[in-house]
């Protein structure tokens, strides 16, 4: 049972470390394709 637990817990956090590091992967792409777009319009 313990063993159980403990494999569980270890692979929930593996699980939402993966979910985190997916979500800040396509915030930094998001981003990234903004970039261009924003230093265009201070150009004029």
């Amino acid at each position: 049972s313990r063993i159980k637990d403990t494999d569980f817990a270890k692979e929930t956090t593996q699980m939402t470390k993966s979910q985190i590091l997916s979500q800040a992967s396509s915030s930094i792409l998001a981003q990234a394709k903004q970039a261009p777009n924003s230093a265009l319009s201070l150009l004029g």
